[in-house]
């Protein structure tokens, strides 16, 4: 198991608008566009790519749906006092 891992992700105010965001993936929108379009998180304008990180730099919620997604893997929804996260595994 890596000790780091890469990440791209979508930060929205309302888990709706995450679940609606899945959807559009599930149609075939790139999570990169989706991440430019909705993000509120500065990343999105990088589509949402966070880079590397490692354990004990990201709040614990979000650390956890990222460690434990496969590389290509979307999250459900996670709930952080930020705001509802799509996080997208990429290495």
């Amino acid at each position: 198991m890596s000790n780091k891992v890469n990440a791209q992700h979508i930060l929205v105010d309302q888990e709706f608008e995450a679940k609606d965001l899945i959807r559009k993936l599930e149609e075939g929108v790139e999570f990169e566009k989706l991440a430019a379009d909705f993000s509120n998180c500065p990343s999105g304008k990088q589509g949402g790519n966070l880079g590397e990180f490692g354990k004990g730099m990201m709040v614990a919620p979000f650390e956890k749906a990222a460690f434990a997604l496969e590389v290509g893997q979307v999250s459900e929804p996670v709930k952080t006092q930020f705001g509802y996260h799509l996080i997208k595994r990429i290495g």
